[in-house]
């Protein structure tokens, strides 16, 4: 099984941590994002992976280097413009193109205990096209899903966009986790710089099941912003999560 992780982004959020460096490389007790998100990776056998770049692209690049890539073979994919997330994983998408498999795509700026296994799992038994990891909290984006758990549309603030009907909708945040399969990667029509999410709403108008997992039991904190870098540090030193 193969991953993906999104860390090309600029980090203008945790200004002034990324005034020299890349989001990826700013740390939480002592372990950089990107450290954390490949060793969680790893520990669900996870092998294969391979991250995009954009600012400060090569000091990811020496980073990962001199840490021999922590066991795992790693490949990067440039962006010399920042493509956002569906952007990113087309252009990196021949990378899973000769695997069956379903794969993870994980932003690097969040950190969670989120199941991943069971998360694979229930998109395999389900028949997913994708899985979105969601929780039950306040955002200003949520995901509409209908009773069964698939994505029928989106609300940002007080603008609504539907793509399926139903009676009954809930309003979820996302978490920067999917379980994605092979085959999404041929459909993705968009071009040049969109989000993931653009894809998803226009498949799951088409039928496709884009499915919700839900992850209210699990830790999960943004790490966009340098107070939620300092608290998922003090969590960590309080084995509230481990890194």
């Amino acid at each position: 099984m193969k991953a993906m992780i999104l860390a090309a982004g600029l980090g203008t959020r945790l200004r002034p941590l990324t005034d020299d460096r890349p989001k990826a490389l700013v740390e939480i007790a002592g372990r950089t994002m990107l450290e954390i998100a490949l060793r969680r990776l790893s520990s669900f056998g996870i092998r294969d992976a391979i991250v995009n770049v954009h600012h400060f692209a090569d000091l990811v690049t020496e980073y990962l280097k001199e840490h021999e890539n922590f066991g795992m073979r790693i490949e990067i994919s440039r962006e010399e413009v920042l493509l956002d997330t569906g952007g990113g994983l087309k252009k990196a998408s021949w990378f899973f193109l000769d695997d069956a498999d379903p794969f993870i795509l994980h932003n690097v700026d969040v950190i969670s205990s989120i199941d991943l296994k069971r998360m694979v799992q229930f998109h395999r038994d389900n028949g997913a096209l994708a899985t979105i990891a969601v929780q039950e909290r306040e955002t200003s984006r949520y995901l509409l899903f209908d009773l069964h758990g698939e994505l029928c549309g989106r609300r940002i603030r007080d603008k609504q966009q539907l793509v399926r009907d139903s009676e009954n909708l809930m309003p979820l945040a996302f978490s920067g986790v999917h379980v994605i399969s092979p085959r999404l990667l041929g459909m993705m029509s968009e071009d040049g710089v969109f989000s993931i999410i653009d894809t998803y709403l226009r498949l799951a108008g088409r039928g496709e099941r884009i499915l919700a997992f839900r992850a209210d039991e699990y830790y999960w904190r943004d790490l966009g912003k340098p107070e939620n870098v300092l608290q998922a540090g003090k969590d960590a030193a309080q084995s509230v999560i481990q890194l």
